[in-house]
């Protein structure tokens, strides 16, 4: 069993920052890539940034510039610091992360149950 564990969601003003925080526990061998994908009602769920076990990241291009994102690979934990936030940032944010458990050969992909991010004066 794998878990993904996020926290630090909440309402903020434009302009506001917050961090967001994923850790991941249970049956872990090894963790390869870690990300942060977002959500709103009627649309796809979205890739908001992602970081590999070497700590090269990618951003959406909507997000780069004001977020970073970060991980401690000793706590299994992936962060996301988003600054200067808009209202068009207000979404469900979902951590995700490739993950090989103790007891397989090979690595899947587990999702956190989602932190909503609402952004509003």
């Amino acid at each position: 069993q794998v878990q993904l564990v996020e926290s630090g969601g909440g309402l903020v003003q434009p302009g506001g920052s917050l961090r967001l925080s994923c850790a991941a526990s249970g049956n872990i061998f090894s963790i390869d890539v870690m990300g942060w994908h977002r959500q709103t009602p009627g649309k796809q769920r979205e890739l908001v940034a992602v970081i590999s076990s070497g700590a090269s990241t990618r951003y959406a291009d909507s997000v780069s510039g004001r977020f970073t994102i970060s991980r401690e690979n000793a706590k299994n934990t992936v962060y996301l610091q988003m600054n200067s936030l808009k209202p068009e940032d207000t979404a469900v944010y979902y951590c995700n992360a490739n993950v090989r458990p103790n007891y397989s050969n090979s690595y899947g992909t587990y999702w956190g149950q989602g932190t909503q991010v609402t952004v509003s004066s």
